[in-house]
């Protein structure tokens, strides 16, 4: 399971670009899986729900199923939130995990930077960053690609996780 980070400030376009190179992905036949960090509390459940309900009542877990997805949500009550190795942990096995948010967290990483945002660049202080996204001049010997040509930004990753041969294979 390869793992590449896409990293960026709130507003650069990270999410956009993550849905389009998803798309592409797995268009090449490729298991993809996504972890997104939420800097906020979120909800995926909502009130007035049988599981809703039932993980109100105290449930530490509560697993829906269908025909068509499951979804377990897991109250952590009090417990500290999970470090990305343990979220990496609860994922079924894939060719590659894309992980959205924890930008300081020491895996490979694309950053996605618009310079209207206003906020600076990451790769100067981050030695994991090994490439930026963008649609703006960036003096760097990094890697650039163009944030609005999300094919160059799947191509460079299946090339930076050495997913090429996986591609391959299931096409044989």
């Amino acid at each position: 399971m390869q793992v590449i980070g896409i990293a960026g400030w709130s507003g650069s376009g990270k999410t956009t670009l993550v849905e389009q190179v998803i798309i592409l992905l797995e268009a090449r036949g490729l298991i993809v899986s996504l972890i997104k960090h939420a800097h906020h509390d979120f909800e995926i459940d909502y009130p007035g729900k049988d599981s809703w309900r039932h993980r109100h009542a105290g449930c530490r877990e509560v697993l829906v199923t269908s025909a068509r997805r499951w979804a377990v949500v897991h109250e952590l009550r009090g417990r500290a939130e999970l470090g990305l190795d343990e979220a990496l942990a609860q994922l079924s096995p894939c060719d590659l995990v894309l992980v959205e948010g924890f930008k300081h967290a020491p895996i490979r990483k694309i950053e996605v930077y618009r310079a209207e945002v206003g906020k600076p660049l990451l790769f100067p202080h981050d030695p994991h960053v090994i490439a930026v996204a963008t649609d703006a001049a960036v003096m760097t010997t990094l890697p650039r690609l163009d944030i609005n040509q999300p094919q160059a930004v799947a191509d460079f990753i299946v090339a930076a996780a050495g997913l090429a041969s996986v591609r391959a294979s299931r096409s044989a």
